[in-house]
């Protein structure tokens, strides 16, 4: 009877605390597994693997942005350091030979992640692996599909809405000149850590309808120190530029500064 009641407090304690009964080392079981693309690249598939033997994967063919509603479940991970092994690919070179084989980029990160506290069974605890543009890869437990942090497709939409004839002179196709902006929003994050969608809006029309060098104009510069950590702070400024700053932008006529915004 006392060996039962060993088992049993043992099998409640192992549910209440997620780590196993014999380590210190957390364990999450039960997971879901979803990733959100903020790379430039059509993510492919990913593995996350712990040191323990344990895997988890998801993906399959996530344009950039996207990720929301993508689930694979169910899944042990353990630990608090993982390996990451990633695949993906640029969909405007694949297109230049429907025929060929996509040439896939493999790359691998290393996350760490604290002990965390999950709330909720199976099916309902969902790890999502957020892609950044520098190859970082950030973890997050969550309990629902929604969360993007980077909407491409929102910033395409807005732009293509309002200046679909400058965006797209040469009526390329859709997709193509979605992809174009979601590379230039990544820079957008990679220069200046930007996420807000009204800051890429307007960071995306200004690098790709006015200058591709109008961060450098030391007016843009100033805004940028000024806005740092507020989000929307830097589409709302961007948005009232006075017209003669954005004419020394267009001719490319003006002092040229080194960056001093970008973030570490």
């Amino acid at each position: 009877m006392k060996i039962r009641f060993f088992y049993a407090l043992l099998l409640s304690l192992t549910l209440i605390t997620g780590c196993d009964a014999f380590s210190s080392e957390p364990t999450y079981g039960g997971l879901s597994i979803e990733g959100f693309n903020y790379t430039p690249y059509n993510l492919s598939r990913f593995v996350v693997y712990d040191k323990y033997g344990n895997t988890a994967g998801g993906g399959g063919d996530l344009m950039p942005g996207s990720g929301q509603g993508r689930l694979s479940c169910c899944h042990k991970l353990k630990g608090t350091d993982f390996t990451v092994k990633w695949d993906v690919y640029d969909a405007d070179e694949a297109i230049k030979d429907l025929y060929a084989p996509i040439r896939k980029i493999h790359k691998v990160t290393e996350v760490h992640l604290p002990p965390t506290k999950l709330e909720g069974g199976a099916g309902k605890r969902i790890l999502g692996l957020h892609f950044y543009p520098d190859d970082h890869i950030e973890f997050e437990f969550r309990s629902d599909l929604q969360g993007t942090r980077i909407e491409y497709d929102e910033i395409w939409g807005w732009l293509d809405r309002t200046y679909g004839k400058q965006l797209n002179p040469n009526g390329l196709h859709d997709s193509v000149v979605f992809r174009q902006t979601a590379r230039v929003a990544a820079g957008g994050w990679t220069k200046y850590r930007l996420t807000d969608k009204r800051d890429l809006r307007w960071y995306v029309y200004y690098a790709m309808l006015v200058s591709p060098k109008f961060d450098e104009h030391p007016a843009v510069q100033n805004i940028l120190a000024e806005t740092k950590d507020r989000p929307g702070a830097f589409g709302a400024a961007m948005e009232q530029l006075p017209a003669p700053i954005i004419d020394e932008m267009k001719r490319d006529h003006f002092k040229h500064i080194q960056s001093g915004a970008t973030h570490g």
